[in-house]
Formats: structure tokens, C-alpha cells, sequence
């Protein structure tokens, strides 16, 4: 028998063979297992909130997991379809886009589980609506009137600054888009835009693409504005034909100190216009002495001989002459000026065929400023009896007269002048016309205000009360010359050069026109900066006064980049200022063989001015708005027509003015209107003259 240890161990054995042989660990059949499978993991996020989004997803994995919140992640075998979907809504946000998808739809996102893979689902916040405010400038306005609205859009405390566009409407009224700057804009809506009666604006804001997650379109009205019916009307009466029309009011002063023989001059003046020119220049004509080309206590230009003054600037232009004889000075600068002199001026003047047609005795006798050696300097009497008759053969009179019978012969006036001289001078001389000169402002004291809307029309208070005098001097038809005129008596400032002496410049075209003024001359065209001893500018500067040059000038055509500080921004030689503007405009109506007309304004007579006349068959109209700010609508009506075959408008305004800003000096605008019924409607730019020509 064995023992029991023996049996234990053959009981192992036998165990252990068992197992070795299902385990293949025998002789015998045997058979191979799969691998296990391959897993990839999911990861859900969610942007805008990043955690909290409770998402849907089938099926489970392979832990037994689905839905979940973000983030999380799932596992999956190869080859797995997984379907993720999302809420529409997370919190107060909006979901908005799937990224990592195989593909996506609407908020269901498809993966196809090849690779660990991330999906994303974003939400954005609810979009603000701003805040539109409008606010105009005026709650009151007339159709006559622009208005300026300020918008503004505000996204509230802890937004962004919205950017984007506005625009502005009202009625039939609607404004181009404005971009915003600073969440704002200001919006200028034109005259007669707005309907008569109550008025309210609204603003509509559009998002650009910057602001377009963030901020809604939005809209903003404003408090009723009220828009009053204002009817400025000019009537032209065309039976009304007042006095004959001369090119000869368009005139400029030239000096001695200046090179007539600068090529620049004679182009400018024909394209401005200018038709008549005065010489040798103010009070140097009291020391000058043409034969010689030299001066008593001064020294001209070389080249200013009377000759080159001939034969390089008045030829050339076909310009008509006016000279001022030297009253003052012999030409030994010991004595009184000599008749004899003048006399032999105009000798020379008619053997070079140099267009003289008037000659004046002396510069402002009347005086103190002028040199004058006569033993009573500046005395009326003693002008008036050098001045003479024709019976008085030593006299100017009778000399100048003697010499060429065609040249008139001219005094000097000055209404009001104390001591008396007019009265004087009228009645005791003999004159072809009398000479005037008109500077309405002394330096220092200039005023826009004034100049632009009183200063022109005191020019004809002032030729009422000459023809006064000239009616008890028993000589009421006489002739006037403005021999000089400018905005300042010395002493030019800003305004010298500013919209603001063109505009007073066109309108004392039109009121010598109105007044029958037979000849006109501006101080002065070229040569006349107004310098400093040391160089700089001089003259009034203020800021009271509207203007963007930083000098004063007399001479109202540029003498170019090299003329001290009358050259720095007035352009090259030859560039016209507003003044020298006016002049142009006004030489489309200031036409030979034309007459004057009535015109008449009804409604704003404060700030609408008009001058009309006869025009090749058809009627010219000068319109000048002289409000700084505010355009002016208006009706212009014939009284013998209704139609027109073709209306047009060349302005010069304000507008164009303050490009010299930046240097540039812009020309008028032109506009056909073509074929018009009468009355026709025009709206005036703020400071604007206007020529308007209606053909037949």
C-alpha cells in the first residue's frame, strides 16, 4: 500500500498534464485568439461658457458612458458613429457653430471615430441693441436754412465704442451713409430739405463688420423740429433799362515801383477780365516824373519807363489808360508840379499810341499826405486855378487839352473833405470828370459784418452826394471815376485776401454799375505787399476777422512764392485772390452796348443782394448771398419772360475760398442748367456771388 505522500503527488501530475494540454501546451490540435480592438477617445468642449454645456451623445461608449457636460471625454472603438448634440441655448447664449466634426448639422455634430478627435461647440452672446441719440443743432429753422444733427451710438456702460454707419431721414428726405468716429456723427442736411410744418429725424444705425457680433442695427429719432417757409424772391424788371453798362468799371492800378514788364501781368488781367489800368500809382504821381522815369524822394523801377509801361503791359493787353499828372513836384523837386509836364505826357502818350483817355491833375490834393510845393500845400483854390480853363493857356486844363483834345481831363473830389475842397474845386476849374477814391475801413477797426453787408453799398451813398455837388457846381452830367478802391485806406490785414473783400469787392461792380460809374480802378494788381520793416507781415491779423492767410496785401493778383510774406500760400505769380474772382465773374455782365435792369429782392433782404442787366438778347443777374453760414433759397422771376433756352451759374462762394487753406486756390463753378421755366429756383451758397445768365 502507498503511502499517502505518493498519492498526492501522482494526483499533481496528473492535474498539471490535464491543463498543459488544453492550454496547447501539449502534442496535439491547437487554435489562434484576436487582438483586442482599437479605441480612440472624444473630447466634447463648448466656447462661451467653456464648462456646464450639458451635450447629448449616442451611443454610449465603451465604459457605458453618453451624455456628459463639457468637458469630457468618451471612448470609442474604430470605426464608431458618434452623434454629439448640443443645446440651443447655453445659459443666455446662443450656440452659433461645431468645429472637429466629420460633418455638422444645425447643432448635431458627426464624428466617425478614426482618430482621437476634439469637436467644439461654440455659443455667442446676445448682441446689444445701442442706444441712438439725435440731436440737432436747431429745433426751429426755415426752408432757407441748413441743419446740422450730431448722432451718437452708445453700446452702454461696459461696451465696446460701436463703430459702423449712420444714416439720416425724414419724409422724402434721406442723407448718405456716415461713418461713425467715437460712436458719433454729425450730418449736415441742406437747405429746403426739410418739409414745411413738423419735422422729425430719424438716425439708423448699421453695425459694420467689426461690431456686427456685438451690436444690433438700431434707431434713434429726435424732438419735432420746425421747418418755416421762407420766400426770398428777385424780380428783374426787363422795361426797367436804367444806365448804359462799361467794361471800363473793370480796372486795375499799376505802380512805378513795379516791373510792367513782368510776363505774368498782362495773362492774369485778361483772365480776370480787366479791361482799363491807372498809372504811375496813388501819391508816387506827385513825385514822378515820366521822362526821366525818376521820382522826388523815391526810386521806381528801372524798367518802369513809360515806354516798357507802353509797350510790354498796355499794348499787349489792349488796356485803356488812365495817368495821374504830377501836381506836386517839378522835376528839379524844388517847385509845384508844370502843366507843361503833363502836356508833354500826353504828346508822347498819343505818338506810341498808348490808349490814354483820362488824365487826372495830382492824387488827393485834398490831401496832406501828398507832396505838394505850392506856397498854400493841399489849398483848394490854388488846385482849382492850376487846374485852369480852356481860356487859361498856362493851366492843365487847357495844356493837356492842347495836346491831344480827346484825352478828358480830370479833378480830384472828396465829399465832406475838411477844409472844403469840392465845392471849391467844382466851380472854379474846368473837368472832363471828377475822380474819387473809396476806402470805407481804417485799419485796425475792420469788421467782416461791415464790409461784407453795409461797406458797398455807402460807395453809392457817397456818388449820390458827389452828383449833389456836381448838380450845384451847374455841371450835373459829369462823369465819375473811381480811381481807387479797396476794403482799408492803408495798412491791408487778412481781409485783404480773404472771401470777405470779394465779396464787397462784387458788390461795389454792381453798385457803380447801378450808379452809371463811367470808369474803375482797384488799388492795386500786382506790387503791393503790405511788409514790415523786418520783413513780416503787417496789418490786422485778428481772429475776429474770417480769413486763412497770414499776410495783407493791396495787390489782389499773387507776385508769387518770392514776394516776402505776401508769398507764402498765395500761389504761384499771377494766382487770384477772392477780389480779383470777383472781377472775373463780373466781367460776364459788365459788356459794352448793354444797360442796367431793376432787379428786387423780396424776403431776406438782409442777406440776398441782386444786380442785373441786359445780356446778348437775354438778362444777367449778379446774386450775392451774404449770410457766412446759412445757404439762401430763392425764386428769380422776368417780368417779360417765362421760359429760358438755357439758364446757367458760375459761383464763387466761401467753399471755394477756404481750399486756400491748404494752398489751393480753386477755380468758380460752372453749371448749366439747360433748358428753365421761369421763375427759376436756385439755392446761394453761404458768402456767395453768383452770375446767373438767362438766354431768351
Amino acid at each position: 500500500m502507498k503511502s499517502l505522500k505518493d498519492n498526492a503527488a501522482l494526483w499533481v501530475a496528473v492535474s498539471l498534464a490535464a491543463v498543459l494540454t488544453g492550454c496547447g501546451g501539449a502534442g496535439g490540435s491547437s487554435s489562434t485568439q484576436p487582438p483586442p480592438p482599437t479605441t480612440y477617445t472624444l473630447t466634447v468642449n463648448s466656447v462661451n461658457p467653456t464648462t456646464g454645456v450639458a451635450m447629448t451623445v449616442s451611443p454610449a461608449d465603451n465604459n457605458a458612458a453618453a451624455n456628459g457636460s463639457t468637458s469630457f471625454t468618451r471612448t470609442y472603438n474604430s470605426g464608431t458613429a458618434v452623434t454629439v448634440t448640443a443645446p440651443a441655448t447655453a445659459g443666455n447664449n446662443t450656440f452659433t457653430s461645431w468645429a472637429g466634426c466629420s460633418s455638422a448639422s444645425a447643432v448635431t455634430c458627426q464624428v466617425a471615430m478614426s482618430a482621437n478627435t476634439v469637436v467644439t461647440a461654440t455659443y455667442a452672446s446676445p448682441k446689444t441693441t445701442p442706444t441712438v441719440s439725435v440731436t440737432p443743432a436747431s429745433f426751429a429753422i426755415t426752408t432757407a436754412q441748413s441743419l446740422s444733427v450730431s448722432v451718437s451710438v452708445s453700446g452702454g456702460t461696459g461696451n465696446p465704442v460701436p463703430t459702423g454707419s449712420v444714416t439720416l431721414s425724414s419724409g422724402s428726405y434721406s442723407s448718405p451713409a456716415t461713418a461713425l468716429a467715437s460712436g458719433g456723427a454729425t450730418v449736415n442736411v441742406p437747405a429746403g430739405s426739410l418739409a414745411v410744418g413738423s419735422d422729425t429725424l430719424t438716425a439708423s444705425y448699421t453695425p459694420d463688420s467689426a461690431s456686427s457680433s456685438v451690436y444690433n442695427a438700431a434707431t434713434g429719432t429726435s424732438s419735432a423740429v420746425t421747418v418755416t417757409a421762407i420766400a426770398t424772391s428777385v424780380s428783374v424788371d426787363q422795361s426797367s433799362v436804367g444806365p448804359a453798362v462799361t467794361d471800363q468799371l473793370l480796372g486795375m492800378n499799376m505802380a512805378a515801383w513795379y516791373d510792367p514788364t513782368t510776363s505774368a501781368v498782362v495773362p492774369a488781367f485778361q483772365l480776370a477780365g480787366i479791361q482799363a489800368v491807372r498809372w504811375p500809382g496813388g501819391s508816387w504821381s506827385d513825385d514822378y516824373h515820366w521822362a526821366t522815369n525818376t521820382m522826388c524822394g523815391n526810386t521806381p523801377n528801372s524798367n518802369a519807363t513809360f515806354a516798357n509801361f507802353v509797350n510790354d503791359l498796355v499794348l499787349p493787353g489792349n488796356f485803356d489808360v488812365a495817368l495821374t499828372a504830377n501836381y506836386g513836384t517839378n522835376s528839379t523837386c524844388n517847385g509845384p508840379g508844370q502843366p507843361s509836364e503833363a502836356a508833354a505826357w500826353i504828346t508822347q502818350a498819343k505818338a506810341i499810341n498808348a490808349h490814354v483817355s483820362h488824365m487826372t491833375v495830382g492824387n488827393e490834393e485834398y490831401g496832406s499826405w501828398e507832396d505838394d510845393l505850392h506856397t498854400l500845400k493841399n489849398d483848394a483854390g490854388t488846385y482849382a486855378a492850376a487846374v485852369g480853363t480852356a481860356s487859361t493857356s498856362s493851366g492843365y486844363y487847357a495844356q493837356i487839352k492842347g495836346a491831344d483834345s480827346s484825352v478828358l481831363v480830370g479833378v480830384d473830389v472828396n465829399p465832406g473833405n475838411s477844409p472844403a475842397w469840392d465845392p471849391i474845386v467844382l466851380a472854379n476849374s474846368q473837368y472832363d470828370f471828377v475822380e474819387y477814391h473809396y476806402y470805407p475801413q481804417a485799419p485796425g477797426s475792420e469788421s467782416d459784418t461791415y464790409l461784407v453787408q453795409q461797406a458797398a453799398q455807402g460807395l453809392t451813398t457817397e456818388i449820390k452826394t458827389i452828383r449833389s455837388e456836381l448838380t450845384t457846381a451847374g455841371k450835373p452830367n459829369t462823369p465819375i471815376y473811381v480811381g481807387e478802391m479797396g476794403s482799408v485806406y492803408t495798412t491791408p490785414g487778412k481781409q485783404s485776401w480773404s472771401i470777405t473783400q470779394g465779396l464787397f469787392a462784387g458788390q461795389v461792380l454792381g453798385e457803380m454799375m447801378n450808379d452809371g460809374i463811367s470808369r474803375a480802378t482797384w488799388w492795386i494788381g500786382f506790387g503791393n505787399c503790405d511788409e514790415g520793416a523786418n520783413g513780416s507781415a503787417a496789418g490786422n491779423m485778428s481772429s475776429s476777422l474770417y480769413g486763412w492767410q497770414t499776410f495783407g496785401a493791396y495787390n489782389v493778383f499773387s507776385d508769387g512764392p518770392t514776394d516776402g510774406p505776401c508769398g507764402v500760400g498765395s500761389g504761384p505769380i499771377g494766382t487770384m485772390s477772392p477780389t480779383a474772382r470777383a472781377f472775373q465773374l463780373f466781367s460776364k455782365v459788365a459788356v459794352n452796348g448793354e444797360s442796367v435792369l431793376t432787379a428786387n429782392v423780396n424776403g431776406d433782404t438782409t442777406n440776398v443782394r441782386a444786380y442785373a442787366a441786359t445780356h446778348s438778347g437775354g438778362t444777367v443777374l449778379v446774386l450775392f448771398n451774404v449770410s457766412q453760414s446759412v445757404s439762401e433759397a430763392i425764386t428769380v422771376s422776368l417780368s417779360a419772360q417765362s421760359t429760358s433756352s438755357d439758364v446757367s451759374v458760375e459761383t464763387y462762394s466761401k467753399a471755394i475760398y477756404d481750399q486756400s487753406q491748404t494752398g489751393v486756390w480753386a477755380d468758380p463753378t460752372t453749371a448749366d442748367m439747360g433748358t428753365q421755366s421761369l421763375p427759376l429756383t436756385l439755392t446761394l451758397a453761404p458768402w456767395s456771388m453768383n452770375v446767373v445768365i438767362i438766354k431768351p
